[in-house]
């Protein structure tokens, strides 16, 4: 037996339990539905839904969602005869065969809002028409990396499913789908609000013109690499639809002879459409060919609605384009810059006096933003939760005094920060950026070799918050922790130097973990068997590549069984479920 008894200093679990009955008997079931719901549709749910019997009726009600894996297929009737007020199904995760699986959902008395579909191998015609004959309240439908998609999965969507406001058909892996397929489909669904084309290259002109023409409600439309629809097309399109609060789209860059790219010219007519669209929120240009004056008619048009911005891998655009246009806009909640090489932190500092509404930022790429960067954004924007600098040149002292902490600001709202494969970070700049951002919840530190376990104690020391932290590829070998890490939920050590010393450490001080990455790492099963013994919340564990694990120990985990355990990567990447 594998898994240690409770020690004897712990309340036993009957009597936890007879305390958490004491308190549902004083406690009305329509506020603990209240406090169920502020939960959401995840693990805490199910986890209140084990503690306590007459937790269950009240979570049965308040759970909207599911999704479905592998190996919860076997138990689809009882979870669909259980959770009768699900308004959403998720099979983007399941492998297996799609036929049965819609038949038996079909056959439920669910009436779903939304239904995903997306990485099966192709969409089955039948099932399909049955479960549009079933759930004909069906309000969205996401289809994306269909295996093959043609014109006549599209003509059977529309005719199954009349009330559909969004639907995604982005990126299949063999799309077949043109003109014909969107032309019907648009014709039929009128109350289409939001349409994603992305990656169907045979669609041209005609499919747009058709949607914005048709779908008389239509406020967001994504058509990436479709590059047989023109630029004189979106012009069309946009002055059919001026109401529009999202569109994203790229223009194409083309490589000719000999290295570099030459763009496409960008009309001029497509620059002053953009001042139409009086009511966008959201614009997303990934991997396009802009220009200053492109962004300044962006700006013209929406200054007062836009709320994200996307110029991810953009080119030809400089600061003074992005200046204005965020001069402009000053309710932007969520900028992404990747891979803006011109920006310096003399440049942020200029641009953030401009987002006091920022709540996300992206400046993945831009190698020459230093720790001042960080420094002025946290202190800048005040509702900033969530900070990605990546591939930067972070960890090196910019123009900010790094020896004074006066010119930082302790900014409670960022949440979640990633810095990883910033080779130059060091344990000192890490300290600093825990002291500032002391309610971090998320910390992804990938590949960044320069730190160490005293840098990474200090962090859980000062935010005690921390949920997931991602040390994956570093040259961690051990923690000196000797305090209790009680809401640390996801661990990745992939790739790191830890071994077994660093385990027990982490079995002892990190009890509520639910996920832990050890793959690729030297420990061995006597470290993995004080885990799973100590942390006894813990669901998931991914031991691929421990060659140290012996083959007696696998055969050992698969005798066993507990409550929270689902799922072991054994060192060969098999999956063992539970």
């Amino acid at each position: 037996m594998i898994y240690a008894n409770l020690t004897s200093k712990r309340p036993s679990r009957v009597s936890c339990f007879e305390q958490i009955n004491m308190s549902v008997k004083d406690f009305p079931e329509k506020c603990w539905e209240l406090v169920f719901r502020f939960l959401g549709q995840g693990h805490d749910l199910e986890s209140v839904s084990m503690a306590c019997k007459k937790f269950i009726p009240i979570t049965n009600r308040v759970k909207f969602s599911l999704t479905l894996h592998d190996r919860t297929v076997l138990f689809l009737p009882r979870l669909l005869s259980r959770f009768l007020r699900l308004k959403v199904i998720d099979l983007s995760y399941f492998n297996g065969e799609l036929k049965g699986l819609l038949h038996q959902i079909s056959q439920s008395e669910l009436d779903l809002d939304l239904v995903n579909l997306s990485n099966q191998r192709t969409l089955p015609i039948d099932e399909l028409r049955e479960l549009g004959s079933k759930m004909v309240n069906l309000k969205a439908l996401i289809c994306s990396n269909i295996g093959y998609l043609h014109d006549s999965h599209l003509v059977l969507i529309a005719y199954c499913f009349p009330f559909l406001e969004e639907l995604d058909i982005s990126f299949p892996l063999d799309s077949q789908a043109s003109d014909f397929g969107i032309v019907r489909l648009s014709s039929m669904l009128e109350n289409i609000r939001k349409i994603d084309l992305s990656g169907n290259h045979l669609i041209t002109d005609k499919s747009l013109m058709s949607l914005c023409q048709n779908c008389r409600s239509m406020e967001e439309i994504s058509f990436f690499k479709c590059f047989k629809i023109s630029q004189i097309g979106i012009v069309s399109a946009i002055r059919m639809r001026p109401g529009l609060a999202s569109i994203s789209f790229n223009i194409e860059k083309k490589r000719i002879h000999g290295p570099g790219l030459t763009p496409l010219h960008i009309n001029l007519d497509l620059i002053d459409s953009l001042t139409t669209l009086k009511r966008l929120n959201t614009i997303d240009l990934s991997n396009s060919f802009i220009s200053d004056e492109f962004l300044i008619s962006v700006a013209g048009g929406s200054s007062v609605f836009l709320k994200k911005l996307v110029l991810q891998d953009c080119c030809n655009f400089t600061f003074s384009g992005i200046f204005y246009v965020l001069s402009k806009c000053q309710y932007v909640q969520c900028l992404d810059l990747r891979k803006a090489d011109f920006l310096t932190d003399e440049s942020i500092s200029k641009l953030s006096t401009f987002l006091l509404n920022l709540t996300s930022i992206d400046l993945s790429g831009c190698c020459q933003l230093t720790d001042s960067t960080f420094f002025i954004l946290t202190r800048n924007c005040p509702f900033l939760s969530d900070i990605k600098m990546e591939r930067t040149y972070i960890g090196v002292q910019g123009e900010e005094d790094s020896n004074s902490m006066f010119n930082f600001a302790i900014n409670h709202q960022v949440k979640t920060v990633y810095l990883g494969d910033n080779i130059l970070l060091k344990d000192a700049s890490l300290i600093k950026f825990s002291f500032i951002c002391p309610s971090l919840q998320l910390l992804d530190l990938n590949a960044c070799e320069g730190i160490s376990g005293e840098s990474i104690v200090e962090v859980m020391k000062r935010c005690s918050e921390i949920r997931h932290l991602n040390l994956a590829n570093t040259i961690i070998e051990r923690f000196e922790i000797n305090f209790e890490v009680s809401k640390l939920g996801m661990l990745n050590l992939s790739g790191s130097r830890i071994e077994d010393e660093a385990l027990s450490i982490i079995s002892k001080w990190c009890s509520g973990l639910l996920l832990l990455d050890i793959q690729n790492c030297y420990v061995t099963a006597k470290g993995v068997r004080e885990v799973i013994e100590n942390c006894r919340a813990l669901k998931e564990v991914n031991l691929k590549n421990c060659s140290l694990v012996d083959d007696d120990f696998v055969s050992e985990l698969k005798t066993f069984t507990r409550s929270s355990l689902r799922k072991i990567i054994t060192p060969y990447g098999v999956g063992v479920y539970y």
